[in-house]
Protein backbone atom coordinates (compact mmCIF):
# COMPACT_ATOMS: atom_id res chain seq x y z
CA UNK A 1 0.00 0.00 0.00
CA UNK A 2 1.08 3.66 -0.71
CA UNK A 3 1.04 6.11 2.21
CA UNK A 4 0.14 9.44 0.99
CA UNK A 5 1.44 12.10 2.73
CA UNK A 6 -1.13 15.22 3.38
CA UNK A 7 0.35 18.46 3.36
CA UNK A 8 -0.08 20.56 6.80
CA UNK A 9 -1.19 23.73 6.28
CA UNK A 10 -0.05 26.85 8.37
CA UNK A 11 -1.59 29.99 9.08
CA UNK A 12 0.13 32.39 8.30
CA UNK A 13 0.87 34.51 11.58
CA UNK A 14 -1.02 37.55 12.44
CA UNK A 15 0.21 40.73 11.82
CA UNK A 16 -0.17 43.76 14.20
CA UNK A 17 -2.02 45.95 11.94
CA UNK A 18 -4.15 42.82 11.35
CA UNK A 19 -4.77 42.89 15.34
CA UNK A 20 -5.35 46.81 15.57
CA UNK A 21 -8.00 46.93 12.60
CA UNK A 22 -9.94 44.01 14.41
CA UNK A 23 -10.02 45.88 17.84
CA UNK A 24 -10.98 49.10 16.04
CA UNK A 25 -13.89 46.48 14.68
CA UNK A 26 -14.42 45.09 18.31
CA UNK A 27 -14.71 48.73 19.78
CA UNK A 28 -16.90 50.93 16.89
CA UNK A 29 -19.02 47.31 16.97
CA UNK A 30 -20.72 48.60 20.30
CA UNK A 31 -23.10 51.20 19.94
CA UNK A 32 -22.40 52.40 23.99
CA UNK A 33 -19.17 52.98 22.85
CA UNK A 34 -19.75 56.26 20.35
CA UNK A 35 -22.65 57.16 22.60
CA UNK A 36 -20.57 57.42 25.92
CA UNK A 37 -18.03 59.11 24.19
CA UNK A 38 -20.64 61.79 22.03
CA UNK A 39 -22.35 62.36 25.27
CA UNK A 40 -19.26 62.97 27.05
CA UNK A 41 -17.79 65.67 24.50
CA UNK A 42 -21.24 67.02 24.19
CA UNK A 43 -21.63 67.60 28.28
CA UNK A 44 -17.83 68.88 28.89
CA UNK A 45 -18.06 71.35 26.21
CA UNK A 46 -21.52 72.44 26.91
CA UNK A 47 -19.87 72.95 30.67
CA UNK A 48 -17.41 75.17 29.97
CA UNK A 49 -19.53 77.43 27.44
CA UNK A 50 -22.05 77.14 29.92
CA UNK A 51 -19.47 79.00 32.28
CA UNK A 52 -18.37 81.31 29.96
CA UNK A 53 -21.31 82.80 29.20
CA UNK A 54 -21.78 82.60 32.86
CA UNK A 55 -18.60 85.22 33.30
CA UNK A 56 -19.53 87.02 30.60
CA UNK A 57 -22.66 88.22 32.27
CA UNK A 58 -20.62 88.61 35.60
CA UNK A 59 -18.04 91.02 33.90
CA UNK A 60 -20.35 92.76 32.06
CA UNK A 61 -22.14 93.80 35.23
CA UNK A 62 -18.91 94.39 37.38
CA UNK A 63 -18.59 97.82 38.90
CA UNK A 64 -15.94 100.09 38.05
CA UNK A 65 -13.59 96.94 36.97
CA UNK A 66 -10.02 97.99 37.69
CA UNK A 67 -7.65 96.19 35.06
CA UNK A 68 -4.52 97.67 36.45
CA UNK A 69 -5.01 95.86 39.94
CA UNK A 70 -3.80 92.16 39.29
CA UNK A 71 -6.68 91.13 42.46
CA UNK A 72 -9.38 92.01 40.08
CA UNK A 73 -8.06 90.54 36.92
CA UNK A 74 -10.55 87.76 35.69
CA UNK A 75 -8.82 84.44 34.32
CA UNK A 76 -10.71 83.51 31.06
CA UNK A 77 -8.60 80.30 30.18
CA UNK A 78 -10.53 78.68 33.40
CA UNK A 79 -13.72 79.05 31.92
CA UNK A 80 -12.07 76.64 29.04
CA UNK A 81 -11.09 73.70 31.57
CA UNK A 82 -14.03 73.86 34.39
CA UNK A 83 -12.52 71.20 36.70
CA UNK A 84 -15.50 69.17 37.49
CA UNK A 85 -16.31 69.24 33.39
CA UNK A 86 -12.76 67.13 32.82
CA UNK A 87 -13.24 64.80 35.74
CA UNK A 88 -16.77 63.79 34.39
CA UNK A 89 -14.66 63.34 30.75
CA UNK A 90 -11.88 61.69 32.71
CA UNK A 91 -14.14 58.71 33.98
CA UNK A 92 -16.00 58.61 30.93
CA UNK A 93 -12.25 57.60 28.88
CA UNK A 94 -11.84 55.36 32.09
CA UNK A 95 -15.06 53.62 31.80
CA UNK A 96 -14.69 52.94 27.91
CA UNK A 97 -11.04 52.08 28.62
CA UNK A 98 -12.27 49.36 31.00
CA UNK A 99 -15.16 48.23 29.05
CA UNK A 100 -13.03 47.00 25.97
CA UNK A 101 -11.33 44.52 28.43
CA UNK A 102 -13.51 43.39 30.88
CA UNK A 103 -15.95 43.03 27.97
CA UNK A 104 -14.61 40.10 26.88
CA UNK A 105 -13.89 38.68 29.88
CA UNK A 106 -17.53 39.09 30.91
CA UNK A 107 -18.66 37.73 27.32
CA UNK A 108 -16.14 35.55 26.90
CA UNK A 109 -14.98 36.49 23.60
CA UNK A 110 -11.53 37.20 25.43
CA UNK A 111 -10.99 33.00 24.76
CA UNK A 112 -11.88 33.47 21.06
CA UNK A 113 -9.67 36.35 20.77
CA UNK A 114 -6.46 34.20 22.76
CA UNK A 115 -7.25 31.20 20.70
CA UNK A 116 -7.22 32.42 16.85
CA UNK A 117 -3.92 34.69 18.47
CA UNK A 118 -1.96 33.00 21.43
CA UNK A 119 0.31 36.24 21.70
CA UNK A 120 -2.01 37.93 24.00
CA UNK A 121 0.99 41.02 24.51
CA UNK A 122 0.12 41.93 20.91
CA UNK A 123 -3.55 41.48 21.30
CA UNK A 124 -3.47 43.68 24.21
CA UNK A 125 -1.05 46.23 22.73
CA UNK A 126 -3.07 46.58 19.40
CA UNK A 127 -6.10 47.53 22.43
CA UNK A 128 -3.76 50.00 23.92
CA UNK A 129 -3.33 51.87 20.30
CA UNK A 130 -6.84 51.74 19.25
CA UNK A 131 -7.97 52.94 22.65
CA UNK A 132 -5.34 55.93 22.64
CA UNK A 133 -6.01 57.03 19.10
CA UNK A 134 -9.69 57.15 19.46
CA UNK A 135 -9.55 59.19 22.92
CA UNK A 136 -6.85 60.98 21.73
CA UNK A 137 -8.88 62.45 18.86
CA UNK A 138 -11.69 62.68 21.12
CA UNK A 139 -9.55 64.57 23.84
CA UNK A 140 -8.19 67.54 21.13
CA UNK A 141 -11.68 68.25 20.15
CA UNK A 142 -12.94 68.86 23.05
CA UNK A 143 -10.10 70.66 24.61
CA UNK A 144 -9.46 72.62 21.20
CA UNK A 145 -13.77 73.02 20.97
CA UNK A 146 -13.94 74.57 24.27
CA UNK A 147 -10.69 77.12 23.82
CA UNK A 148 -11.86 78.60 20.95
CA UNK A 149 -15.83 78.93 21.99
CA UNK A 150 -15.02 80.27 25.55
CA UNK A 151 -12.43 82.87 24.70
CA UNK A 152 -14.27 84.10 21.76
CA UNK A 153 -17.44 84.73 24.10
CA UNK A 154 -14.86 86.43 26.33
CA UNK A 155 -12.87 88.09 23.64
CA UNK A 156 -13.89 91.69 25.55
CA UNK A 157 -12.64 90.86 28.89
CA UNK A 158 -9.25 89.36 28.06
CA UNK A 159 -9.81 86.26 25.79
CA UNK A 160 -6.44 84.34 25.14
CA UNK A 161 -5.56 83.01 21.64
CA UNK A 162 -3.62 79.80 21.52
CA UNK A 163 -0.15 81.84 21.09
CA UNK A 164 -0.70 82.98 24.47
CA UNK A 165 1.50 82.25 27.46
CA UNK A 166 0.21 78.92 28.89
CA UNK A 167 -2.74 78.32 26.15
CA UNK A 168 -0.79 76.01 24.03
CA UNK A 169 0.14 74.09 27.57
CA UNK A 170 -3.81 73.93 28.96
CA UNK A 171 -5.22 72.94 25.22
CA UNK A 172 -2.53 70.03 24.87
CA UNK A 173 -2.71 69.13 28.21
CA UNK A 174 -6.41 68.78 28.37
CA UNK A 175 -6.30 66.75 25.24
CA UNK A 176 -3.91 64.07 26.67
CA UNK A 177 -5.71 63.68 30.34
CA UNK A 178 -8.35 61.84 28.15
CA UNK A 179 -6.18 58.90 26.91
CA UNK A 180 -3.92 58.83 29.99
CA UNK A 181 -7.54 58.04 31.71
CA UNK A 182 -8.60 55.50 29.00
CA UNK A 183 -5.36 53.55 29.54
CA UNK A 184 -5.74 53.70 33.05
CA UNK A 185 -9.19 52.28 33.13
CA UNK A 186 -7.73 49.45 30.68
CA UNK A 187 -4.80 48.58 33.55
CA UNK A 188 -7.92 48.35 35.77
CA UNK A 189 -9.92 46.53 33.49
CA UNK A 190 -7.17 43.66 33.12
CA UNK A 191 -7.42 43.80 36.86
CA UNK A 192 -10.30 43.54 37.85
CA UNK A 193 -12.07 41.99 35.29
CA UNK A 194 -15.70 42.96 36.47
CA UNK A 195 -18.25 45.67 34.98
CA UNK A 196 -18.85 47.08 38.35
CA UNK A 197 -15.69 46.34 40.44
CA UNK A 198 -13.39 47.96 37.60
CA UNK A 199 -15.55 51.04 36.91
CA UNK A 200 -15.62 52.20 40.45
CA UNK A 201 -12.03 51.36 40.95
CA UNK A 202 -11.32 53.79 37.96
CA UNK A 203 -13.19 56.53 39.46
CA UNK A 204 -11.80 55.78 42.75
CA UNK A 205 -8.09 56.08 41.18
CA UNK A 206 -8.49 58.83 38.73
CA UNK A 207 -10.89 61.33 40.98
CA UNK A 208 -11.51 60.16 44.54
CA UNK A 209 -7.88 59.46 45.91
CA UNK A 210 -6.16 62.24 44.38
CA UNK A 211 -9.08 64.72 46.47
CA UNK A 212 -7.41 62.49 49.85
CA UNK A 213 -3.86 63.74 48.54
CA UNK A 214 -4.66 67.26 48.64
CA UNK A 215 -3.36 68.20 52.48
CA UNK A 216 -0.30 70.36 52.75
CA UNK A 217 0.41 69.37 56.44
CA UNK A 218 2.58 66.47 55.06
CA UNK A 219 4.89 66.74 52.49
CA UNK A 220 4.52 63.48 51.48
CA UNK A 221 0.60 63.82 51.23
CA UNK A 222 1.36 66.26 49.10
CA UNK A 223 4.10 64.76 46.89
CA UNK A 224 2.00 61.88 46.30
CA UNK A 225 -1.20 63.99 45.13
CA UNK A 226 1.09 65.49 43.04
CA UNK A 227 2.14 61.95 41.55
CA UNK A 228 -1.88 61.83 40.45
CA UNK A 229 -2.61 63.16 36.48
CA UNK A 230 -5.65 64.95 37.75
CA UNK A 231 -3.55 67.27 40.03
CA UNK A 232 -0.27 67.10 36.95
CA UNK A 233 -3.58 68.36 34.96
CA UNK A 234 -4.53 71.44 37.23
CA UNK A 235 -1.08 72.68 37.05
CA UNK A 236 -0.35 72.26 33.52
CA UNK A 237 -3.44 74.49 32.60
CA UNK A 238 -2.79 77.78 34.88
CA UNK A 239 -2.60 80.78 33.45
CA UNK A 240 0.95 81.73 33.95
CA UNK A 241 0.11 85.65 33.35
CA UNK A 242 -2.63 85.46 36.71
CA UNK A 243 -1.11 86.16 40.34
CA UNK A 244 -1.77 82.65 42.06
CA UNK A 245 -1.84 82.25 45.99
CA UNK A 246 1.60 80.97 47.17
CA UNK A 247 0.95 77.16 47.81
CA UNK A 248 3.51 74.55 49.95
CA UNK A 249 5.60 71.97 47.80
CA UNK A 250 4.27 73.11 44.41
CA UNK A 251 3.94 70.96 41.65
CA UNK A 252 6.46 72.28 38.62
CA UNK A 253 5.37 72.02 35.11
CA UNK A 254 8.07 69.71 34.20
CA UNK A 255 7.13 67.45 37.18
CA UNK A 256 3.32 67.89 35.72
CA UNK A 257 4.74 66.23 31.99
CA UNK A 258 6.42 63.46 33.70
CA UNK A 259 3.26 62.37 35.71
CA UNK A 260 1.59 62.34 32.05
CA UNK A 261 4.34 60.53 30.52
CA UNK A 262 4.71 58.11 33.22
CA UNK A 263 0.98 57.15 33.98
CA UNK A 264 0.20 55.77 30.61
CA UNK A 265 3.21 54.08 29.84
CA UNK A 266 2.83 52.08 33.20
CA UNK A 267 -1.06 51.76 32.65
CA UNK A 268 -0.27 50.18 29.09
CA UNK A 269 3.16 47.71 31.09
CA UNK A 270 0.07 46.70 33.73
CA UNK A 271 -2.30 45.77 31.28
CA UNK A 272 -0.10 43.62 29.28
CA UNK A 273 1.79 41.78 32.44
CA UNK A 274 -1.65 41.32 34.14
CA UNK A 275 -3.15 39.27 30.81
CA UNK A 276 -0.06 37.43 30.57
CA UNK A 277 0.05 36.34 33.83
CA UNK A 278 -3.21 35.36 35.00
CA UNK A 279 -5.74 32.48 33.24
CA UNK A 280 -8.86 33.58 31.95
Amino acid sequence: MTTLAIPTVTEPRARFRDLVAAEWIKLWSLRSTYWVLAAGALVVTGIDVNSALTNLDWLSQRDAPAPMDPRMRFDTLSSAFVDPAWQILMVVAGSVGALAVFGEYTSGLIRTTFTAVPDRRAVMLAKAVVMTAVTATLGAFVSVTSFGVTQAILREHGGLSIGDPGALRAVVASALLVPLSALVGMAVGALVRHATGSIVTTLVTLILVPAFLQGETYRWVKELGNAMPITAWNALIENPAMDHPPAKYPETITEAWIVFAAWPVAAVIVTVLAVRRRDL
